[in-house]
Formats: C-alpha cells, structure tokens, sequence
C-alpha cells in the first residue's frame, strides 16, 4: 500500500475573492487508483495517515491525523490548543485529484473550501 501527498490550497471564499495560496492543508492517506480515500487501508495505516495546516503565522501550523469514524472523515489535531476536530464534508465520497475542491468545517465555526494543487506518491 502506498501513501499519497495531496496539498490544498485556500480556495476563493468570502474573505478570500482570489483564494488563498498561504493556508491550506497537507494530508498523507491512501488512495485508490481513481484517488479516493481506501479505508481499509487507511485503518491499517492510522500513525501515518497525516494531517498539516498551514496558515500565515507559523504559531496557526498545525499538526495531526486524518480519523475515520460514523461513516464520516475529520482532521485530528495533536493539542489542544489547535482546535477541536475538523470535519471534512463528503471527504470519502471526493476523488482528491489536482482541480477537484473540498470544504472543511475549521474548528473556528467557519465552513471554508479548498482546492487540491498537488498530488504525488509519499
């Protein structure tokens, strides 16, 4: 099984007319070879299923996993501080290739949309 890097990059957003291409996420998972999330693989791969945000201001990086539970994907931070859980809408049902866009519930309250802008082997 091998893993695969997908960046995302702040798509445009109220707030953001242009997008944003300083804050978005890097996520390690399993994909499929039609890049969808593989959750068998996935829960045998749980340690190295990662998640990073990435924001201007290195103090909003933050570090964690990628869960699976009900059926539903959320990005799982490693403290406290960093926020609650994230959930991803529909995140097993996206393909996560270049072009394709995701919205992320961020622990803030705001639902924001993101663009996938890279895709490579881990």
């Amino acid at each position: 099984m091998t893993l695969t890097r997908i960046v995302m990059r702040l798509a445009r957003n109220p707030g953001f007319p242009d997008g944003d291409a300083e804050q978005g996420y890097v996520i390690t998972a399993p994909l499929d070879n039609q890049g969808r999330l593989m959750v068998e693989d996935w829960r045998r791969n749980k340690e190295n299923c990662t998640v990073r945000r990435f924001k201007p201001g290195e103090e909003r990086d933050a570090d964690g996993w990628l869960t699976h539970r009900g059926g539903r994907w959320f990005i799982r931070y490693d403290e406290p501080e960093e926020g609650a859980d994230e959930p991803v809408y529909r995140l097993g049902d996206h393909k996560l290739a270049v072009g394709e866009y995701l919205t992320i519930h961020e622990s803030d309250g705001q639902d924001l949309t993101y663009r996938v802008t890279e895709h490579a082997r881990a």
